[in-house]
């Protein structure tokens, strides 16, 4: 088993303030992708005020051995009020970005679609000058959903890649890589105002040559923004780690990445789909849509 380097340490967070942001979610009931899938990241971003709300959970209906969401329990009834607590809690953190994120819906019709739609009505009622990405799951192909889910135009529609071709069945083993780059092609050409954006996760075995592969392939679809970060093993049932990559190896790909026309590519060990994410903001300025 590999061991964690030293550059995988993370600082101490300042508990009065993650303490404030847990209050709030508490306070109206809210999941966020956090503390649920258990991101070394969370001292840093609650210590900001700033959270990726993870809706329509927390059971998921996959299974994917890397991720630590629970999915042996069985998935509740959509919850309608939760758009409304949720664009709440946006308004008490003052938030300038909501990134919002769901558990795998495989089991309703249009994937859980509506229910992020309600969700980006409600925030811009009540916080109309935040800007919003939506970090969504495949919805098993479901084009007309995410035709619902665009219509709404969110900032940033966000679908990660997770891995290289070769590693798909076994780390996403319901998933599947053409159907990830589908669905970024068909954003960006139902919804060509919205900025498209995937994340890679390395450390389980694949090799740089591979990882370039997957970047010219969502190069290939026209997608605009590229997180890569290195694979933690969450717990012992879990995926181990092939191996640690090194920080200067993060650095080489995100150079490879503004090469080849990537508006942004944020590429460090401990980056994360949603880590930095309100960087968005300043991207919208320099290349407006």
């Amino acid at each position: 088993m590999a061991v964690k380097p030293d550059w995988l340490r993370v600082k101490a967070p300042q508990w009065e303030r993650v303490g404030s942001v847990k209050e709030i979610l508490r306070d109206l009931a809210l999941n966020t992708v956090c503390e649920e899938a258990s991101c070394p990241n969370i001292g840093e971003c609650f210590n900001a005020g700033t959270a990726t709300f993870l809706i329509m959970g927390p059971a998921c209906t996959r299974a994917c051995p890397y991720c630590d969401i629970d999915f042996e329990k069985k998935p509740k009834p959509l919850d309608p009020t939760e758009p409304e607590r949720l664009a709440e809690a946006v308004r008490r953190m003052k938030l300038n970005h909501v990134v919002i994120t769901s558990v795998n819906r495989d089991d309703l019709p249009d994937g859980g679609a509506s229910q992020f739609v309600k969700c980006i009505e409600n925030i811009r009622a009540l916080s109309p000058h935040t800007t919003i990405e939506l970090l969504i799951p495949d919805l098993c192909g479901n084009w007309g959903a995410l035709e619902i889910i665009l219509s709404s135009q969110p900032e940033v529609l966000n679908h990660n890649t997770e891995t290289i071709p070769r590693l798909y069945r076994r780390v996403r083993p319901q998933a599947n890589y053409e159907r990830t780059l589908e669905l970024l092609k068909r954003s960006r050409e139902i919804a060509p105002g919205v900025y498209t954006k995937s994340g890679i996760m390395v450390g389980l075995g694949e090799t740089d040559e591979e990882i370039r592969q997957v970047m010219q392939d969502l190069r290939a679809v026209d997608c605009d923004i590229l997180t890569i970060g290195q694979y933690l093993q969450p717990s012992q049932k879990h995926l181990q780690v092939n191996d640690f990559v090194r920080p200067e190896q993060f650095d080489a790909w995100q150079a490879f990445g503004e090469e080849i026309g990537f508006l942004q590519v944020v590429s460090s060990p401990l980056t994360r789909s949603s880590y930095h994410a309100e960087q968005v903001r300043e991207l919208m300025q320099r290349h407006p849509r």
